[in-house]
């Protein structure tokens, strides 16, 4: 059998390695094929599992006819072209199919919270993603009245409440967690719906904290100081000028 990705040119080392006669030499020799055989082919991974690869492609182009002592042993004729087991696809009866199962276990969840807020939190991301992805699989944009009785339908009635509120109060812009950090005015009442972040870096200090500009004197001080390690600052233009008279003077 002959395998189209290796070439003519190693089937026929693979045919003349068949006729060796002396084992030893003839596993030697399968050696050496094996690793040409991984040159013509760089971009594959390396591992065990590529090596036993390559030793299957050389017992198959030799017809199983080759005798060597391989760290692989021989794959079955009987699997070759075999036709693997089919794997049926589970639909779950999707009402919906560009949704997507998992879009429903989204909604289950959603449902199964007490909190009110939570729940309207989820629907709204929920509602969005059914928009995004009505949107990739059909050519009209979907409006809001489409997705939100898709979601009724999806929800089975449900998120009834939660829709009349994104209705009303429009979606809340805030991707659904096992945990808020918002102030909810107590139980599954739902009030009080505004996080509070902290958008200030904990390592800058505080205003008051800051060390306070040098006052006047402490600046002459290090002005002085300055001076008499480096000397008088120089003026170009007074030392440019003075050159000027100095030349007038002489003339």
């Amino acid at each position: 059998m002959r395998l189209k990705e290796y070439g003519s040119n190693i089937q026929k080392l693979v045919d003349y390695l068949v006729t060796i006669q002396e084992r030893e030499k003839r596993t030697k020799q399968a050696y050496v094929l094996i690793e040409l055989m991984r040159q013509i082919h760089p971009n594959m991974k390396e591992g065990q599992d590529y090596t036993n690869k390559l030793w299957d492609d050389l017992y198959i182009m030799s017809g199983f006819r080759l005798d060597v002592d391989s760290p692989f042993p021989p794959p079955s004729p009987e699997a070759i072209g075999k036709k693997p087991n089919r794997v049926p696809y589970n639909t779950h009866n999707l009402q919906f199919r560009h949704y997507g199962r998992n879009l429903e276990v989204m909604v289950e969840k959603a449902i199964s919270l007490t909190n009110e807020y939570e729940r309207w939190a989820f629907a709204s991301y929920i509602a969005k993603m059914m928009k995004s992805f009505y949107t990739a699989w059909n050519k009209d944009n979907a409006d809001d009245s489409t997705v939100w009785e898709h979601l009724r339908i999806i929800s089975k009635g449900g998120l009834n409440a939660e829709i009349e509120r994104i209705k009303k109060e429009g979606y809340l812009d805030i991707a659904p967690r096992d945990r808020y950090s918002s102030n909810t005015g107590g139980g599954n009442s739902g009030g009080g719906h505004h996080h509070s972040y902290s958008h200030t870096p904990h390592n800058r200090p505080h205003r008051n904290e800051r060390s306070e500009r040098p006052d006047r004197n402490e600046r002459n001080e290090r002005s002085s100081s300055f001076q008499r390690r480096n000397g008088p600052p120089s003026n170009n233009r007074n030392n440019n000028n003075s050159h000027f008279n100095r030349n007038n003077r002489k003339k």
